[in-house]
């Protein structure tokens, strides 16, 4: 950012009514944000921030907060592509006025943000309180998740370089030393910050690592020489580049060898780095498996194959749930997230909570299921053992025995198009069965012009199909996947139907799990990494292979 902030003369004085945290948001995982952090995100009123650090800290902030949009007041540094200066000081200070709680956050950490510094200043002429919450920096998180030390056991020194305001005097001094120098720059001034130290007397050998997007599943790293890496830039193809302004890492010395990254590229070395994957589930189904494939380095996106609607004929429901509270049930089985959610809702629309449970047996189908139940307050007295289905849930299930059982009736909320399995399942056991139509699913609304592009196109390296139904209602919704992308199918039915679709099935799960699938996706992508690295091929995704390219079917 620019260097010219606000002047504490500019802001009258205020009362203190309000208080503003000014808090680092780290490079741009938002797993680096610190536990301090997240808590004065809950807590804030307003949040103010730059469109790619919201991104970063949105996801702590509460509902119904507050994010005014930060306008550019400096069209002169936009026309010459460089850092803007925004009106940040002048949002917080409104905010401030209406005493509300104010998050400032800033990319990497405050205290290297210059124009934080000068908003601190204004906060503190103007006497309202303030507190600072650090953030890791971008010059020191970037190196550690690109695998490049900073420091060694011999314990040399690291100097810290800003090319856009270094001074010849910080050239000559970084370039005269053997320190490692941790260079922040644009993409397309790489060159000539690497040009400035060999004048300053650096050897053009001394090893180069430049990181882009760091932290984050688009990070890339190139490793090169000082008198190398213009060439290294130009045969990769980055550049020339319209997005030469992006933001890179670079660090010089002997710790960014190739030899060491080879070893320490922990993070771009992830199973399924990189990998755009399509979960076709909405977000709230999807966020326990999409949160498991961003730990293997992975890019979910999410696409709902179907759309949840209340039942046509709600009295059946209805009538249902006054009778759990009247005792007309022993047990209610549940089988789908859904139908705890359709429960819950009618409980809401009664003013009941999970109290009205009590005395009720509870079972559920799935781990996701469960989970869903215990978010309500209730915890399942009967899960399968064995297979998550409902033929698993028939052979755990107890027959009805009228000694023990004073009620012999079974309440079983499920989708509109659920089969019979279940019922005539407890119906042979002893049980009656009250089977009530709790929602209807529905084929979900096509997505977006350039998502259905993808999907056709190979911009997705895999696809993860958790059903049948998600098959059918993804390719009628928004076509077939292309060849190249790897599908992955949570058990043999979903394979088939899979099949049938024309598709050749690469992963299956060995467990009719979304969690076992996501597992034997990442053991996929992780056989397919070693091989390339073996053959000595360079590692690529699969969306980066040739159309029509051959590939082998896996069973993880």
């Amino acid at each position: 950012m620019s260097p010219t902030g606000p002047a504490a003369s500019d802001f009258p004085p205020l009362s203190p009514r309000g208080q503003v945290t000014f808090l680092g948001a780290g490079p741009g995982d938002p797993g680096l944000l610190t536990l301090r952090a997240v808590e004065a995100l809950a807590s804030a009123d307003v949040l103010v921030a730059e469109p790619d650090v919201l991104d970063v800290v949105r996801g702590h902030a509460r509902a119904g907060v507050s994010t005014p949009e930060l306008t550019v007041v400096d069209v002169a540094s936009t026309t010459a592509g460089v850092p803007v200066l925004r009106d940040a000081a002048n949002l917080v200070m409104e905010a401030v006025k209406g005493g509300r709680r104010v998050v400032r956050a800033v990319a990497g950490d405050p205290g290297l943000d210059g124009n934080a510094g000068a908003e601190m200043l204004a906060c503190a002429a103007a006497g309202v309180p303030f507190e600072v919450v650090p953030g890791v920096a971008n010059a020191v998180g970037v190196p550690a998740y690109a695998g490049v030390p900073l420091r060694d056991a011999q314990g040399a020194d690291v100097r810290f370089v800003d090319a856009r305001t270094a001074s010849d005097r910080c050239w000559s001094e970084v370039g005269a030393s053997d320190a490692t120098a941790v260079v922040s720059t644009t993409l397309d001034a790489v060159a000539a910050a690497a040009g400035e130290l060999v004048s300053a007397g650096r050897e053009p050998d001394t090893p180069l690592t430049v990181t882009i997007a760091g932290t984050t599943t688009r990070q890339r790293t190139w490793t090169a020489t000082l008198g190398t890496i213009a060439q290294v830039l130009k045969q990769a193809k980055v550049l020339p580049s319209p997005e030469g302004h992006r933001p890179v890492i670079a660090v010089v010395g002997e710790r960014s060898s190739a030899a060491q990254r080879d070893q320490l590229a922990w993070f771009e070395s992830k199973p399924l780095f990189g990998w755009k994957v399509l979960v076709p589930r909405t977000k709230e189904q999807a966020a326990s498996l999409s949160d498991q494939l961003r730990s293997y380095g992975a890019v979910p996106h999410e696409v709902p194959t179907i759309a949840v609607e209340p039942p046509r004929t709600p009295q059946q429901m209805e009538r249902a749930v006054k009778g759990l509270v009247t005792g007309r049930y022993e047990w209610i089985a549940f089988t789908s997230v859904n139908a705890v959610k359709a429960v819950r809702e009618k409980f809401e629309e009664y003013g009941l909570d999970a109290r009205a449970f009590a005395g009720i047996k509870v079972a559920a189908v799935g781990e996701q299921t469960a989970a869903a139940l215990v978010d309500f307050g209730v915890k399942p007295d009967l899960v399968p053992s064995g297979e998550q289905s409902a033929a698993g849930l028939l052979e755990d299930w107890p027959p009805y025995d009228p000694v023990f059982d004073p009620i012999d009736r079974v309440f079983l909320p499920r989708a509109d198009i659920a089969t019979e399995t279940l019922v005539a399942g407890l119906i042979e056991l002893g049980w009656e069965v009250d089977d009530v139509t709790a929602y209807r699913t529905v084929r979900a609304s096509p997505p977006p012009a350039d998502t259905r592009e993808a999907i056709k196109g190979g911009g997705f390296d895999a696809v993860l199909f958790t059903s049948s139904s998600t098959v059918r209602n993804l390719v009628g919704i928004a076509g077939k996947p292309h060849n190249v992308t790897v599908i992955a199918c949570i058990g043999p039915a979903t394979a088939k139907t899979a099949e049938e679709h024309g598709l050749r099935v690469d992963v299956l799960s060995p467990e009719p799990s979304v969690h076992k699938l996501a597992e034997a996706l990442s053991a996929f992508g992780a056989q397919r990494r070693d091989a390339a690295k073996e053959a000595g091929d360079p590692v690529t995704r699969p969306s980066e292979r040739r159309p029509g390219a051959r590939r082998r079917r896996t069973t993880t």
